[in-house]
């Protein structure tokens, strides 16, 4: 009889006890002159001593405008030095962050800030196409005649304090030199005061994860959470303080956040932003040019840095290690990140926001072919089982829905006791609707999901969210949203519609409108006008129909006829 699919962490160094703020006085205390933080787009480079006063002077500001303890602020931004130390700010200062995808628009910015109902809000005026202010403006026209912290919105209704990171003011907000500068002595001794009574059980952050019954959901995450998390998925790189990580992913999500900056912390390395959002020349010049040790990455992105018709002029020999996350990678892909980047200790890493996020991790020492058909073993200090459809754990080699527990596991979803509830059973299970297989070894593969997220380029999709938008458009009767196969970014959106007795529409149409109010990458790639969708004769929609007959059409092949 094979062994059952349960594994736990064992592991002989223990739970870190720091809140955010305790474990940054402890870093920055033994490597005060070791570089912290190199932001090449912005001239920034600060080494620990540095970092952890400047993160003192924004945490004790904070406390001066008046915000409290449990207080949430929000930052919707791209990669920049001011989102780090904020990270790192108000967690000190007992504040909760709330973590704004910068591609979020209005609709998605609106209930975001009103779901957890932020006190404080943080952005630039704009990035690339996304005009944050002036969106901001549109929501709260009554900015532009309130003084700084004085804002009364009627449709952002505890949105008090706008912080901007501009050297320009404008209108009702508070420009973030400003914001440091109140970091006085008085302001410091609040800040105290506050770390005294802070307990690493504490919310510290709050992260959107797409729900599949609609809105977003608030992944609400403590000190002990996030920073074990990425103390363990740093000692599975084998950071030390002489490492230099390359962090191209969005700090938006865990994989820039956690993987990325508080790994680096936890181990006194140094963090290295080569722009605010990605670029692939950006990317290799800063790995090159700041001789880095490490760099982390989706597959398309090393994908694009591999193809790009400069790669080679690029000396990449600084490389060691780095996490490749996101989606499945091709095993080509992988052996020319091992061979062409000098990255022979890159390791592959599993996990979701719900669990700060990391579960299972490859080693720097595993075998290429572990590292590319697993997602590695059980982290430290984490359990994992795999469930039947009656609750039952399945034997070695068979699959199942995994369930995590142990220190990760979130404290729930903002203020949604229900969904909470279906996630995390009574004896704390982390449910997360992946089916996985667990080998003998105790090596994991994941082989599907139980619901249907679309993984696009590394960004979880999930259709209900887009099809209760789309149920807003007047011409839309009903819409079924799924993934089809993509070479490029693994999968692409699919929306089938129903249009309204008498409508007429295109493809231009329905994209323009999501366009306007939803992410990039939840706006659908294809788009099918029909009269019906394939149902089972209880009337379930047959999804998996649908996405063999958009494969053939697109001539992408064969997909999996599982239902």
């Amino acid at each position: 009889m094979r062994a059952a699919s349960y594994v736990h962490g064992v592991s002989s160094q223990p739970l870190l006890g720091d809140t955010v703020g305790s474990l940054l006085d402890r870093i920055a205390a033994a490597h005060p002159e070791r570089p912290a933080l190199v932001v090449r787009a912005q001239d920034v480079r600060l080494n620990y001593r540095q970092f952890h006063a400047e993160v003192e002077r924004v945490a004790a500001g904070l406390l001066a405008l008046g915000l409290q303890r449990g207080d949430r602020i929000g930052i919707w931004a791209p990669n920049r030095a001011e989102w780090v130390i904020l990270q790192f700010a108000a967690p000190k200062a007992g504040l909760i962050l709330v973590n704004i995808n910068p591609a979020y628009r209005l609709h998605e910015l609106e209930y975001a800030l009103n779901k957890v109902r932020c006190r404080a809000l943080v952005l630039p005026r704009r990035f690339k196409t996304s005009h944050y202010l002036d969106m901001l403006t549109e929501l709260a026209p009554e900015l532009a005649g309130c003084a700084p912290g004085h804002l009364l919105a009627e449709r952002l209704p505890a949105l008090r304090d706008v912080i901007l990171l501009d050297d320009e003011a404008a209108p009702g907000t508070l420009p973030w030199r400003e914001l440091a500068a109140r970091g006085d002595a008085a302001a410091l001794r609040q800040l105290r005061a506050v770390e005294g009574e802070l307990g690493f059980d504490d919310p510290v952050n709050i992260q959107f994860t797409s729900g599949t019954t609609g809105a977003p959901k608030g992944a609400t995450l403590t000190h002990h959470n996030i920073i074990n998390n990425g103390y363990f998925i740093g000692e599975a790189m084998r950071l030390t303080e002489q490492d230099r990580l390359c962090i191209p992913v969005p700090f938006y999500h865990c994989f820039g956040m956690v993987l990325g900056n508080l790994a680096c912390v936890t181990h006194g390395a140094c963090m290295v932003i080569p722009g605010e959002g990605f670029e692939v020349l950006a990317t290799l010049e800063t790995v090159q040019e700041e001789r880095c040790t490490g760099l982390h990455g989706v597959p398309t992105m090393f994908i694009a840095e591999l193809e790009h018709p400069e790669f080679h002029r690029f000396d990449l020999s600084s490389l060691r290690t780095g996490i490749m996350a996101g989606s499945p990678c091709p095993i080509e892909v992988m052996r020319r990140v091992v061979s062409e980047m000098h990255m022979t200790e890159v390791t592959i890493a599993y996990g979701m926001t719900e669990t700060s996020p990391v579960s299972f991790q490859s080693t720097t020492d595993d075998p290429l072919a572990r590292r590319v058909n697993s997602v590695g073993r059980i982290h430290p200090h984490v359990e994992v089982k795999l469930v039947d459809e009656r609750g039952q754990v399945v034997p070695r080699g068979e699959p199942g829905e995994l369930c995590t527990r142990g220190y990760s596991v979130m404290l729930g979803y903002w203020e949604d006791e229900a969904r909470t509830r279906e996630a995390i059973d009574e004896a704390r299970w982390m449910h997360t609707g992946d089916l996985a297989v667990i080998d003998d070894d105790g090596y994991c593969t994941i082989v599907g999901r139980l619901k249907d997220m679309i993984i696009r380029g590394g960004e979880n999709v999930y259709p209900r969210e887009i099809e209760e938008f789309l149920y807003t458009h007047p011409k839309v009767q009903d819409v079924q949203v799924f993934g089809v196969p993509d070479p490029k970014f693994g999968e692409q959106v699919c929306a089938w519609i129903q249009l309204r007795e008498g409508c007429e529409s295109s493809e231009a149409e329905i994209q323009s409108y999501c366009r306007h109010h939803l992410a990039y990458f939840k706006v659908p790639h294809y788009v099918r006008f029909v009269d019906a969708f394939p149902m089972t004769v209880t009337g379930k929609v047959q999804k998996y129909l649908m996405r063999e007959a958009m494969a053939e059409e697109l001539g992408l092949g064969t997909v999996s006829a599982t239902p």
